[in-house]
């Protein structure tokens, strides 16, 4: 009787168990625009916030699901976009192509929240104003000293903000080679501002007449007389200039011995960044005047870019003067996984991408090394990635507590972090202004408070503490 009921039991009862033990276990089995969702979430999110910016003409030619399916097995190097046919099956890729589609189409399904929203710190409640709206995508932020704000658009628009949010379009602004991550980038004003009226501006420039010679970054300074940018003198221009759409920087400094600081990105060609002959992956040290500090680490150095100031960088988007030791941090986008932060020192070669904690978009393992003799590490670096945009150190007693604190913008989770730092360490972090959309800039203004610009839709918040 044993020996007959066994199979009978198995077949009835344990077989159907164990089947779907398997199908709930097999990651095949999961509903394709949950799986798609997720893997958009962990593939995407950190280059294309809404799947209707991937939709753009640059990344895909045309809105279907054959296109986006096309982009995203066979990828698009020009511009940046990795090829996914190596880690991701033909049948996940043609799922996120479907799932890319169906949320382009209905932008409003992937909306961020936390406009004019209350949130609450560890230490204090506070409210996100916004005191600028109507933007696309606002990398640049600086002030007059009247108050008035400058907002740099990537697409090329320069606008003065007065306190009552009255824009008006600066004219005379250099043309930019949008294509891609290029556009019009930073903008700060010279220390003596008051006396000398320079403001400078990171863009990307065309090589050429088109598209197709490329473009790099470059760095100009110019007056502003009523509306309109004066006096222009470009002063800085980094090559190779090449069709890529990826990686130009590019953030201003001034230390305070009044040298000017700029990054630039290695330009989707990692190997630049090892290269002292090129300008990419590289911070550039200057004099007010673009001409070159005598006392640069690489100016003896035969055929090396005497305004290099050190090297080894992936794509630094963030850097600012700690207010109490003068040193110049900065933050970078690693791979996938690896996003560092840094304190800049003369001559040093921090890495990219000989070392690395992160890998390729597509999974492929970009070098086993995190540490080699003669290269610098971290002061932190972030796994995931955050991609981190903009970044400032708080001063001033507005925000009690968070004096000397590190704020750094997260493009990919949409929050700004707060980074407690003690000699030189980061001991704390804490999220601020969750979900508020694709943090482009965070600075902190001439009246002491914070802001933060998002991008699309873009606009500018001020963090008002409620004490």
């Amino acid at each position: 009787m044993k020996k007959f009921y066994l199979p009978l039991i198995v077949t009835t009862f344990l077989l159907p168990i164990l089947l779907l033990s398997f199908v709930r276990s097999n990651p095949l089995q999961e509903d394709p625009f949950q799986r798609a969702a997720k893997q958009y979430e962990e593939f995407c999110v950190g280059c294309h916030f809404n799947p209707d910016e991937f939709l753009e003409k640059d990344w895909i030619e045309e809105k279907t699901v054959e296109s986006a399916f096309t982009s995203i097995r066979y990828g698009m190097e020009d511009i940046g976009m990795p090829s996914f046919r190596r880690g991701m099956s033909d049948d996940d890729i043609l799922n996120l192509a479907n799932y890319i589609i169906k949320m382009g189409e209905d932008p409003n399904a992937m909306a961020r929240d936390g406009k004019g929203k209350m949130y609450r710190s560890e230490s204090f409640s506070y409210q996100a104003v916004t005191v600028v709206d109507d933007l696309d995508i606002p990398w640049g932020m600086t002030w007059l000293p009247n108050g008035d704000m400058l907002v740099a658009e990537r697409s090329g628009i320069l606008y003065r903000i007065d306190k009552q949010g009255k824009r008006t379009e600066i004219t005379n602004v250099p043309k930019v080679y949008e294509f891609g991550q290029g556009g019009l980038l930073d903008i700060e004003l010279h220390p003596k501002y008051e006396t000398n009226g320079w403001i400078y501006i990171t863009y990307s420039y065309y090589a050429g007449e088109t598209l197709d010679d490329g473009g790099s970054t470059a760095l100009m300074r110019a007056r502003l007389k009523k509306d309109a940018l004066t006096d222009k003198e470009v002063l800085f221009k980094a090559t190779p200039a090449e069709k890529r759409g990826a990686h130009f920087g590019s953030r201003i400094e001034f230390d305070r011995d009044g040298y000017l600081f700029l990054t630039v990105g290695d330009r989707g060609q990692q190997d630049n960044a090892q290269d002292i002959t090129n300008y990419s992956g590289t911070v550039h040290r200057l004099m007010d005047d673009g001409s070159i500090p005598p006392d640069n680490p690489f100016v003896n150095h035969p055929n090396a870019v005497k305004s290099i100031y050190n090297y080894g960088h992936r794509n630094i988007q963030g850097l600012a003067l700690h207010p109490e030791t003068g040193d110049l941090w900065s933050h970078e986008h690693g791979p996938r996984g690896g996003d560092e932060l840094n304190i800049e020192l003369p001559g040093k070669n921090y890495g990219w991408p000989e070392i690395t904690f992160g890998i390729n978009y597509n999974g492929t393992i970009i070098t086993e090394d995190t540490a080699r003799a003669g290269m610098e590490q971290p002061v932190i670096y972030w796994t995931p990635s955050i991609a981190p945009c903009g970044m400032d150190f708080v001063e001033g007693d507005v925000y009690p507590g968070w004096q000397g604190d590190l704020l750094v913008g997260s493009l990919r989770f949409k929050y700004v972090l707060r980074c407690e730092i003690v000699n030189n360490k980061v001991v704390h972090q804490e999220r601020l202004v969750e979900g508020i959309g694709r943090v482009r800039n965070v600075k902190q203004g001439p009246d002491g408070y914070i802001y933060v610009a998002v991008e699309r839709p873009g606009s500018i918040v001020k963090l008002v503490p409620q004490y």
